[in-house]
């Protein structure tokens, strides 16, 4: 069984890095809690691992996983452009429960599956995960759960799911117990996921593809609620990891989140 560490204890918090960092360097997969619930990730630019990622969760290419992020620069350094609207949201919210779905740089060395030229980014809020993000870079990080299951809370949780599929589980205590479930199903402490790859259009606007624990209300705080697209408005194609505007199924939201085919399109 591989191993669970406990990171409220130091030796095991700074076994648990070492070997962590060694395992995303070897195209392995780890376990880390975020703010949301627990993620499985992966070395982003290594299409081999990603592809590992996705078979441990019995996923497809057409399901390709999002993007954690250590800070606001590496934001910079993936979307080939980041709206004033969207600056002003990150600098409001990160970290923390927004995924941001932008137009990746398409100078970028990296098979995340069928994104269709998008990416879908966050910055979490939780010490664990951004010291390991500081140390590896951009990870490409899925709930940590079998397809169809609900996502795992615990590290526990992940390893039962999982097992040794997953080299290295970090355990840093429940996940979620700090945000209000204000999602779209009972206890959902998703991220909401904000699909901004339609500003770049005459009049475009912002479209909420998925709600969760940063609501509405606060996102129209900060851009105007007339920058949002109307609640219920039609999609138009598909944007990062095969979403849909409308979070139909078939995508792969970001870490701490089910997929939409995996509980009743509602709840990464």
């Amino acid at each position: 069984m591989t191993a669970i560490y406990d990171c409220s204890v130091d030796s095991q918090l700074l076994a648990g890095m070492r070997l962590a960092r060694g395992a995303i360097g070897r195209g392995e997969l780890v376990v880390i809690p975020t703010d949301t619930v627990y993620g499985v990730a992966a070395d982003a630019f290594s299409p081999a691992a990603v592809a590992r990622l996705l078979d441990a969760k019995g996923r497809e290419r057409t399901s390709p996983p999002p993007v954690l992020i250590p800070g606001i620069p590496t934001l910079d350094a993936l979307a080939s452009d980041v709206p004033e609207p969207v600056r002003r949201l990150v600098a409001e919210f990160w970290p923390g429960g927004l995924t941001v779905i932008l137009h990746a740089q398409p100078s970028l060395q990296w098979d995340l599956g069928e994104t269709r030229g998008t990416v879908a980014l966050r910055m979490p809020a939780n010490p664990i995960a951004l010291e390991l993000l500081s140390e590896t870079g951009p990870l490409a990080v899925s709930s940590a759960n079998l397809s169809g299951q609900p996502s795992a809370t615990t590290a526990a949780d992940a390893e039962a799911m999982l097992g040794d599929a997953v080299t290295v589980y970090l355990d840093g205590g429940a996940a979620g117990t700090g945000y209000e479930a204000i999602g779209e199903r009972p206890g959902d402490t998703s991220s909401t996921i904000v699909d901004a790859t339609g500003l770049d259009a005459d009049g475009g606007v912002l479209r909420i593809v998925r709600a969760g624990v940063i609501s509405r209300e606060r996102i129209a705080a900060v851009v105007g609620e007339e920058l949002l697209a109307p609640v219920g408005e039609a999609p138009v194609g598909e944007t990062a990891s095969g979403e849909t505007a409308s979070g139909e199924a078939g995508a792969e939201p970001p870490v701490g989140e089910v997929a939409p085919d995996e509980a009743d399109a509602a709840a990464s």
